[in-house]
């Protein structure tokens, strides 16, 4: 038995027992001010073998070729695993144990559709297009009245659209960089004039006004929107403007308890690449945001966990396009200064041909929901009840984890 099997088999020991303890999160009855938990959707299907190499695992370098990241290029976390070397800021999170990182990981969909595989990802159902309404927005529903601090909206949404993990009952704020430029005051000041007469439309503007004075205190230095417009990755400076958005609102002393955002162009079927190429490109993108995000978070931070995952994983060997295909088993990370972090969870199920998923893919060891479940019971007080019966309905079979947080 391997080292991470057994420290797998540890934690699911220990989560079992846990699932009977009573509710406990770290800042209950301790903490003056309430806890943050950010969501990041990376939509087209990371592929966990390139951003987390195993390059431990025996069969790894066969599968991968000359995209195989070795123990001599990788940031190293363990004997087994390592990071890909564009996640500088995650490995430095790492080594500060600010860094849970997750392998072999899925939801319970085992097909290879995009919208279907971000549909279970965001329903938190066993099937696709099984609700209407989100996982984290039925979450918000059992969120205790501590952890909402005055806020309007428990949570907030930054994009272009409201992606469905937001959608449901329970009231949310949303927000998207704007391209059309800003409004002259006189001008505001007639818009208000004229809906002052509606309660509804003049209540929605003043939540926009609110919502851009909010963003506009994390707006980028003219040097760093000139050094992120260098990047490749298409819209990055946009993007880097989400994030820091992210951070302003999450700050605020009235913000919301809950922010969310996606980013594209995972999708990587060619050229794929491994330390260089677009996968890095884009890795690397990803990182330089998640590091704006905690400078934008400030004091914050400490009390802040953030979830990235994505819908499936790839296949396990390159294809004749030195790509990869659509897979199951990925990668997802546990980021924030809340997190006990400085550890790799994974049951790792190797990569030998009886050992691949179909013959193909990464076999999926790890639950997301367990994960997930773990962090809204601990970092942000939802009941179990509320989980088991309205947040993640059908899912007892994945455990909580106990100890994916630090306590106060």
């Amino acid at each position: 038995m391997n080292t991470q099997r057994r420290q797998f088999l540890a934690l699911a020991s220990l989560a079992g027992a846990g699932a009977l303890l009573p509710t406990r999160f770290a800042f209950a009855g301790t903490s003056p001010q309430p806890n943050r938990f950010v969501l990041i959707l990376l939509r087209g299907a990371l592929d966990g073998l390139a951003a987390v190499p195993p390059y431990g695992d025996p069969d790894y370098v066969a599968l991968r070729r000359e995209s195989a990241i070795g123990a001599d290029t990788a940031l190293k976390l363990d004997g087994l695993f390592g990071l890909n070397p564009g996640l500088k800021f995650l490995h430095e999170s790492y080594t500060a144990r600010e860094l849970l990182v997750m392998h072999a990981v899925a939801t319970p969909y085992r097909e290879r559709s995009h919208f279907d595989g971000q549909d279970v990802l965001e329903n938190g159902m066993q099937r696709a297009h099984a609700t209407q309404t989100g996982w984290l927005n039925r979450a918000l529903l059992a969120l205790p009245a501590a952890q909402r601090a005055g806020s309007k909206d428990a949570g907030v949404a930054l994009g272009q659209n409201l992606p469905l993990v937001m959608r449901g009952p329970a009231p949310v704020a949303s927000w998207s960089p704007s391209k059309l430029p800003a409004m002259e005051q006189d001008t505001l000041q007639r818009i208000s004039d004229l809906y002052a007469a509606d309660p509804l439309l003049s209540q929605r503007l003043a939540a926009a006004l609110d919502a851009n004075a909010v963003a506009a205190s994390a707006q980028m230095s003219d040097a760093q929107t000139a050094a992120l417009a260098r990047q490749p990755a298409r819209g990055a400076a946009q993007y880097l403007e989400t994030v820091r958005a992210a951070g302003a609102f999450l700050r605020a002393e009235d913000g919301p308890a809950v922010a969310v955002f996606d980013t594209t162009g995972w999708d990587t079927h060619a050229n794929e690449g491994g330390v260089q190429g677009q996968i890095a490109i884009r890795l690397g993108a990803l990182d330089q945001a998640l590091h704006s995000l905690k400078e934008s978070l400030g004091p914050v931070w400490d009390r802040t966990a953030i979830l990235i995952a994505t819908e499936f994983g790839r296949t396990a060997a390159l294809n004749g396009t030195r790509g990869t295909d659509h897979g199951t088993g990925a990668a997802a990370f546990l980021l924030g200064g809340a997190v006990k972090g400085g550890r790799v969870l994974a049951d790792w199920p190797g990569l030998s041909a009886r050992s691949l998923y179909q013959g193909r893919d990464l076999m999926p060891t790890l639950d997301l929901r367990s994960v997930t479940k773990s962090v809204l019971r601990d970092h942000l007080g939802i009941p179990v009840r509320a989980l088991e019966d309205k947040v993640f309905p059908d899912s007892r079979s994945a455990p909580y984890f106990d100890d994916l947080l630090r306590s106060v």
